[in-house]
């Protein structure tokens, strides 16, 4: 069989929500936290999803104490799921095919943002057979996306986000390579996933420096440079993003960028933008 073709545009990986059935109201669950106002279990709608799979307080989300809500996107696996694996049928049409929905849903929403790495992996390698090695890895993980049920809910994300990641690195290390120079200047302590919660790194040039997996909540990156910098699965929860450059970063993401603290000032890779919160503050 022969697999489908990958995305082109990160476009494709967008969040839909009119065509989806609240699934990340449903599916998720949440404990009381700063990010979220009270309990929700998994598997159970959320008590403000409205009869039309809305929210009736979306509109003021995070001064109710839901910001958790508001820093969410599933690249588009809410409608994938809901309108091509479930044909429009939804879990309160039948309710038999709750859980069923639900557990494809978290699947679909990592191979989904995968598939969003994996494309930028794809734009960013100077080596044409690693375009090839993740173009390749993107069309069967689309595959999946696009193939049954069954099929969906016995993958092995395991060995899949093994073989996503031996990709991601290798490009990103491809990339920083160009800036190794600067990293002599950098603090020691900068690497995958270093401790920098509350870190003073205002107006650096931290180019090339390897962030992957570090913890940078409430961290002051203001007016820095972060070109070729890599933020794979980085914690950007109320980082200082206001004038800092990450046009060029590395593996950014929708939720990174939703929980950080930013600017009209800041720049954002292509396919990013600035949450409404930025321009309420």
């Amino acid at each position: 069989m022969t697999a489908a073709p990958a995305p082109q545009r990160r476009q494709d990986l967008r969040a839909d929500c009119g065509s989806c059935f609240a699934l990340c109201c449903t599916a998720f669950g949440f404990s009381r936290s700063v990010d979220f106002a009270e309990d929700k279990p998994a598997g159970a709608p959320c008590r403000h999803l409205g009869s039309e799979f809305s929210c009736t307080v979306h509109a003021g989300l995070r001064s109710r104490g839901f910001r958790g809500c508001t820093v969410f996107d599933c690249f588009g696996a809410g409608q994938a799921v809901s309108q091509r694996l479930f044909s429009g049928i939804s879990w309160r049409e039948r309710p038999d095919l709750q859980q069923r929905m639900f557990a494809a849903f978290k699947v679909m929403k990592q191979l989904h943002e995968m598939l969003w790495y994996l494309l930028e992996a794809q734009a960013r390698t100077y080596d044409p057979d690693a375009a090839h090695e993740a173009r390749d890895l993107a069309s069967v993980i689309t595959a999946l996306t696009r193939g049954g049920l069954p099929e969906l809910l016995t993958v092995d994300m395991d060995a899949l986000h093994s073989d996503v990641r031996a990709v991601l690195v290798d490009t990103s290390e491809e990339v920083r390579a160009s800036y190794f120079a600067e990293n002599g200047r950098l603090d020691k302590g900068l690497g995958p996933g270093a401790d920098l919660v509350g870190k003073n790194l205002r107006a650096r040039r931290l180019c090339g420096a390897d962030l992957r997996g570090a913890c940078l909540i409430a961290a002051d990156l203001r007016e820095s440079d972060l070109t070729a910098v890599d933020l794979l699965g980085a914690d950007l929860r109320d980082a200082r993003l206001e004038g800092a450059d990450l046009s060029a970063a590395l593996y950014v993401t929708q939720p990174q960028i939703n929980a950080a603290r930013g600017s009209g000032k800041t720049r954002l890779p292509t396919g990013i933008s600035a949450p409404e919160h930025w321009h309420s503050r």
